[in-house]
């Protein structure tokens, strides 16, 4: 691995997250990546979002992504509700849940995230357009879920939390 300040073969790992060059001294941290979904539930039943793009394609997701530098958690979500769905949404109307973490893997780079997951209780479905990475999208009655339809493992536990939760 090369130093991307002295471009040195001194450059490696220290620990899971820290790594630095021998020659020059440049540290680099790879920090947690902030992500969001929205679980949007309506007459008891969850958008599901179908994924459009790998890691997942074809797989059950919800609605969400990463946040931008400098953009609230909130924020980052009611952006990417726009991107993937059309959907205007006041970030009061997010409730936040839970948050698992989880590994992203991407164009052979390993991301880790810290995934926050919103309830966004709707008294009507609104009218949606999948956009961006969501190839499709489906309201599925929360009694039919099952939680490893979905992509990635901090949803699926996000998804059991709800179901659970629903159940009590």
């Amino acid at each position: 691995m090369f130093c991307p300040r002295c471009g040195d073969h001194q450059f490696a790992a220290r620990c899971t997250k820290r790594f630095s060059c021998d020659s020059c001294q440049f540290e680099f941290y790879q920090n947690v990546a902030a992500a969001t979904a929205a679980m949007m539930v309506c007459n008891d039943e969850l958008l599901v979002a179908i994924r459009g793009r790998e890691p997942g394609k074809g797989l059950w997701d919800l609605p969400g992504g990463f946040s931008d530098p400098q953009e609230s958690l909130e924020r980052g979500l009611c952006r990417e509700l726009k991107e993937e769905l059309n959907l205007e949404l006041d970030p009061n109307a997010l409730q936040y849940f839970c948050s698992y973490p989880n590994i992203y893997p991407y164009n052979n780079v390993t991301y880790y995230t810290s995934d926050a997951f919103f309830l966004v209780e709707l008294a009507q479905k609104p009218p949606l357009q999948a956009d961006d990475d969501v190839a499709d999208i489906i309201w599925v009655p929360l009694a039919e879920l099952s939680a490893v339809n979905f992509a990635f493992s901090s949803m699926q536990q996000a998804i059991q939390r709800l179901l659970d939760d629903r159940q009590r």
